[in-house]
């Protein structure tokens, strides 16, 4: 009845009846919209802090090495809860300290991210460069040249920039460590802070690239005068010095000895070691207690891990480095050293716990390098090994080159077991680039401790083992890289020292770095399929849902993550 009244309606009283339809629906609708609020999207799961530790010449063996003696707290409290990458390698060459830290934190490599070694030579110029270098700025709580440093040559993003990109730069990122570049490249372009170590002063410096004074907290914690403190005590071995099964005899011949002493043997009497400065603090294992001294004045301080958003603290340990350099893998200053690092990594964890709250926080522990063993130590036990005197070759191959070219100085340098050509001089008198590498490649071809000699640009082409070939072509900036890379005999590397070690080549003693990650998000358990260096960056990427590093190339290890 009502459809057939409407239709028999005048148009005049249709349109006034739709018109009060209208208005009278209008407000049910209205009413059930907001009787129906959209669910609330679920809340982005992070961690509070995150904390990258580089153990700066760490061999993944040694997680394993002197384990029996490990705390529970430590290392052991890593394997035990977190998650080991078994089988981690770097995907460049050299294999030093500015590159190491600089791929963990880009997941890139340096024909990318441009840091090609620890100092290279600009090849446009002849220029050498050191990595963390910036002539541009000032120190910060020093007026040495230590404080003229900034992460400028640094040519791709890190992950602590892409946290504090994906956060509006409300993120606090903090890097600390002895070395510059231990500290400048992890923290990235963007950090609240980068400190690292003035030998002249025993403080903790910046630059103005960060800042213009240092922070009221750095300059109270530099107030208490710790490295005097640290270098009035003598090194004695942590344990009975009897016990120390896994290195050589105290007196070896494969080790080194600090200023002063006439033999490198327990104890080692730091008072008299010292010296003017206090340069002494970093081939001292309190070297990396004085960091994680510093570390735990950070996190109070600037408050990690206590705001709304995720924060990184990266932190490099230096001191196993020089006392590395020094007295090589087999020295009872090694062993005595990780067990002391091992130690001070279970006081910094129960730190962590009691500030952040144990499972708050994601760690992550890996190394920049490796190193060889002592090549003598090698050749005594009858293991192929030796030195490689790269300053000898370049004089005898600048000579060989004079008398083809003319020039006096045709290769500027041999380092980083790479040529750098004379390329300013070489164009200067027209000579022919192509028969200066391929007399210089068959030169090297021909010395007894090479195994290879490649043209940097033919790299791909070359008749060489591919996972070689793959390092040479990652490792290689055409801008800071030399022309030719030389690749040693397993056992070898270059230098002049018969005691101690280094590191730089292709070798696994050298690649294969320990990769171990705890806490938030983080399952347990281990691998032993190949990951790589390049992978930390994505992995920790994936974890915090944020966007990989600009020039990052490496892949997400899933394994690690909690589902």
């Amino acid at each position: 009845m009502l459809i057939f009244g409407f239709l028999n309606f005048s148009p005049e009283m249709k349109i006034k009846h739709l018109f009060l339809a209208v208005l009278v629906s209008a407000p049910l609708i209205t009413s059930a919209q907001k009787a129906k609020p959209a669910a609330p999207s679920a809340s982005l799961a992070r961690p509070k802090l995150v904390v990258g530790i580089v153990v700066d010449q760490m061999r993944w063996d040694y997680l394993y090495r002197y384990n029996d003696r490990y705390v529970a707290g430590g290392f052991k409290r890593m394997l035990n809860e977190g998650f080991t990458c078994e089988n981690t390698h770097i995907d460049y060459l050299p294999t030093e300290t500015g590159p190491g830290h600089s791929c963990i934190y880009t997941g890139s490599v340096p024909a990318i991210h441009g840091i090609a070694a620890n100092s290279f030579i600009i090849q446009a110029t002849g220029k050498p460069m050191y990595c963390a270098e910036d002539t541009t700025v000032k120190g910060v709580g020093s007026t040495s040249p230590a404080g003229l440093m900034s992460p400028r040559n640094l040519q791709a993003s890190t992950i602590t920039d892409e946290l504090r990109l994906a956060t509006n730069f409300r993120s606090k990122v903090i890097g600390i460590a002895l070395k510059d570049r231990g500290s400048i490249l992890p923290a990235g372009h963007t950090p609240n802070g980068a400190y690292w170590f003035d030998d002249v002063t025993g403080n903790w410096i910046t630059s103005t690239y960060y800042t213009t004074d240092l922070p009221t907290w750095v300059k109270q914690f530099n107030d208490r005068k710790l490295p005097a403190a640290y270098l009035t005590k003598t090194w004695e071995t942590l344990y009975p010095i009897n016990t120390y099964k896994q290195s050589t005899a105290d007196n070896s011949p494969y080790e080194g000895a600090y200023r002063g002493e006439t033999a490198p043997v327990f104890p080692h009497n730091f008072p008299a070691i010292k010296g003017v400065d206090f340069a002494a603090i970093r081939s001292n294992p309190l070297g990396n207690t004085f960091t994680l001294d510093f570390a735990k004045a950070a996190l109070d301080a600037e408050q990690l891990g206590k705001g709304d958003q995720t924060d990184f603290l990266a932190v490099s340990l230096s001191s196993t480095d020089y006392v590395g350099h020094q007295f090589g893998p087999n020295s009872i200053e090694a062993e005595d050293t990780y067990l002391r690092l091992d130690r001070d990594l279970a006081a910094f964890f129960t730190y962590l716990d009691a500030k952040v709250g144990k499972g708050n926080y994601t760690v992550f522990l890996s190394a920049d390098h490796g190193a060889a063993h002592n090549p003598q130590f090698l050749i005594d036990h009858k293991i192929p090994g030796g030195l490689w005197d790269a300053y000898a070759a370049t004089t005898q191959l600048n000579t060989i080159l004079e008398k083809e070219t003319g020039l006096k100085r045709t290769i500027l340098s041999i380092d980083n077991y790479e040529v750098n050509l004379n390329n300013v001089a070489i164009a200067k008198a027209k000579s022919d680039v192509e028969k200066i590498k391929a007399i210089s490649i068959d030169f090297l071809r021909k010395q007894a401790e090479v195994m290879y000699a490649v043209d940097m640009e033919k790299a791909q082409d070359a008749s060489i083992q591919p996972d070689l070939r793959e390092r040479i072509i990652n490792g290689y900036n055409k801008e800071r890289s030399g022309a030719i890379q030389v690749i040693l005999k397993p056992g070898y590397f270059g230098g002049r020292s018969k005691t101690g070690t280094s590191h730089g080549v292709s070798s696994p003693y050298d690649t294969h770095i320990p990769l171990v990650f705890m806490g938030w998000g983080v399952q347990h358990g281990s691998l032993n399929r190949d990951t790589h260096m390049t992978d930390i960056s994505a992995t920790i990427a994936a974890l915090l849902h944020i966007q990989m590093p600009s020039g990052c190339i490496g892949k997400v290890i899933p394994e690690v993550l909690k589902k």
